[in-house]
């Protein structure tokens, strides 16, 4: 009897102790639990955040030159007055021919065109001209659409000109051979060198933009190379030299500060994970502008780092002892030296831009001194400094791949259960039954579904946001102005952040919840309360859905939101 008696009262005690934890929790002991979640959670985010920032110097700022003179004019010392020929000098023949040009790395072999302009000499057609090379920038330029009026009123000048499809191969604007591209344009300029109108001794080059980068190799290689001509050089380095003209425009079209954060980033990334190797593309190379040079900016070029830029090719061309550095800088040109977008047809060059080209290429060619001051022009600008301290970060870039990837994964694998979900519900709504999909229970579908809606509106405000500043950024490359009203791309960054925040408490109050339910259920107690655990997992008695597909749902949905959350953590947006 006295062990009957026991065992009740254990029995009794056990079930009182049930009852009492089942009581739900008010409002103080909530926020009581709540409150310490989201300040973990939050300080996650942060420290996430900031242990992926990177450094950015941006000092000096407002870095400029001041020219010697403000007349652009090129003029030289001929006290033998030896004519000199300048534009509409000749009239200009033309005609394509078709070089085999290999690809060194790899032996693939691309068909190029090569438009050849003539000089029409009345002296006959083996009557010797200089030649010029004309290198391409960015993009897929050919032979007939790239560098016709340049290469026309060179010629009209007295110059032999060879303008070729661009040496692309097999590569993209990612993985872009410029070793290869440097023997292409020299095996071009040595077959200039085989013209009978062609003085092999006074054949130059005319780069710009992109293939700045290439012009040092092909200096490198051909030691015969007399000349050449630079417009808006990318004088350091892919990763550099990048990092800069996007941290420039993010900040001239107006962009809030925080999407810097993106960009540092971006260009602390490791791509020789990834097989992409140009954009730690050695550049400095001691012979790159040891032949005569000119240097033309634009004012309004927002690509190119144009004062250090400078100051690095007079220090290379010095070292390499050559004092025959002509500089200009044109007022309103933008980076090709246009007053225009270069797409559209008929946009001239700026002010006297080919006409000082030509008296330089013409004076240098003949052998003459120069008078004209050697740097004159507009005053030369430069917003930021060049980023040299960008590097290859690999630890960085693992964690981010993981991060985006995995972010992405989750993404897609919550819609298609989704999708699946709504499938198998529309389906048994058809034919009459009425069975849940989901089950959610206590509210937290509908939780779910809130904080899922307001996540996935701040990853498309963030989207759209920083899709307004590329769209911008490359207007301002093309020669359009920055708009006054900057708009989303400054006030989308902090009111993400506020919304991120409030998404942060909406899933600290969702954790509290599962606390509560977990106590409630005695899973919260030491030991559990005994086949608790079971009931959970077996969905006997289960916290989130009465059925397995809303259980694996909400987990799923729970793990993607949570990663866009550590996606804007990677890009910098807890950082306050």
């Amino acid at each position: 009897m006295n062990t009957v008696a026991n065992e009740h009262d254990v029995s009794s005690a056990v079930n009182d102790s049930t009852n009492n934890s089942s009581v739900s929790w008010g409002l103080g002991r909530r926020l009581l639990v709540t409150i310490p979640i989201f300040i973990v959670l939050l300080g996650v985010l942060v420290t996430v955040s900031n242990l992926t920032s990177v450094p950015w110097k941006r000092e000096p700022t407002g870095q400029s030159v001041s020219t010697l003179s403000p007349n652009t004019a090129v003029t030289f010392d001929n006290p033998n007055n030896v004519p000199l020929p300048h534009r509409d000098s000749f009239k200009v023949s033309s005609r394509t021919v078709t070089l085999d040009i290999k690809r060194p790395a790899t032996g693939e072999v691309q068909h190029i065109n090569v438009l050849i302009r003539a000089p029409k000499d009345p002296a006959g057609p083996n009557a010797k001209h200089p030649g010029v090379v004309f290198m391409h920038g960015a993009g897929y330029g050919t032979a007939e659409n790239s560098f016709g009026d340049a290469a026309a009123d060179l010629s009209s000048a007295g110059f032999v000109t060879a303008v070729l499809d661009k040496p692309v191969w097999s590569t993209n604007d990612l993985t872009r051979d410029y070793p290869g591209s440097a023997k292409a344009y020299d095996q071009v300029a040595r077959f200039l060198r085989t013209q009978p109108n062609v003085d092999p001794d006074k054949v130059g080059l005319y780069a710009t933009s992109e293939s700045t980068w290439i012009s040092p190799y092909v200096i490198k290689y051909d030691k015969r190379i007399a000349f050449q001509l630079l417009l808006s050089p990318m004088v350091y380095g892919p990763r550099q030299s990048l990092g800069f003209f996007v941290g420039q425009d993010f900040s001239l079209v107006g962009a809030n500060n925080g999407y810097q954060s993106i960009v540092r980033r971006l260009f602390h990334a490791d791509t020789d994970m990834m097989g992409l190797t140009n954009l730690d593309f050695p550049m400095d190379l001691p012979q790159a502008y040891a032949v005569p040079t000119m240097v033309v900016y634009g004012s309004k070029d927002v690509l190119t780092a144009q004062v250090e830029g400078l100051q690095h090719i007079l220090y290379s061309a010095h070292r390499a002892g050559n004092r025959d550095v002509t500089v200009r800088s044109y007022s309103v040109a933008n980076h090709v030296l246009r007053l225009g977008d270069e797409a559209d047809t008929g946009t001239p060059f700026a002010d006297d831009y080919i006409n000082d080209v030509i008296s330089w290429a013409v004076g240098t060619t003949a052998g003459l001194k120069q008078t004209s001051e050697l740097v004159a022009g507009t005053t030369i600008r430069q917003s930021i400094a060049v980023p040299l301290e960008l590097k290859a970060d690999r630890n960085l870039t693992i964690y981010g791949s993981i991060v985006n990837v995995g972010m992405v994964i989750l993404l897609l694998a919550a819609l298609l259960m989704a999708l699946a979900g709504c499938g198998i519900k529309a389906f048994r709504m058809i034919r009459g039954n009425h069975n849940k999909v989901f089950g959610f229970m206590r509210g937290f579908g509908s939780e779910l579904l809130a904080v899922a809606l307001t996540t996935l509106a701040t990853f498309v405000l963030f989207a759209a946001g920083l899709g307004q500043v590329i769209m911008a950024v490359v207007k301002l490359g093309w020669g359009g102005a920055p708009t006054e009203n900057p708009g989303m791309m400054y006030w989308s960054w902090p009111v993400i952040q506020v919304v991120s925040i409030l998404v942060v408490w909406a899933w600290a109050r969702i954790l509290a919840r599962c606390i509560e339910v977990a106590q409630v259920r005695g899973l919260a107690q030491i030991p559990p309360r005994k086949g608790a655990i079971r009931d959970v997992f077996s969905g006997h008695n289960p916290v989130f859905a009465s059925k397995r597909f809303g259980r694996v749902f909400f987990w799923l949905v729970a793990a993607a939101m949570f990663s866009v959350l550590l996606f804007f953590a990677f890009w910098g947006l807890f950082i306050f």
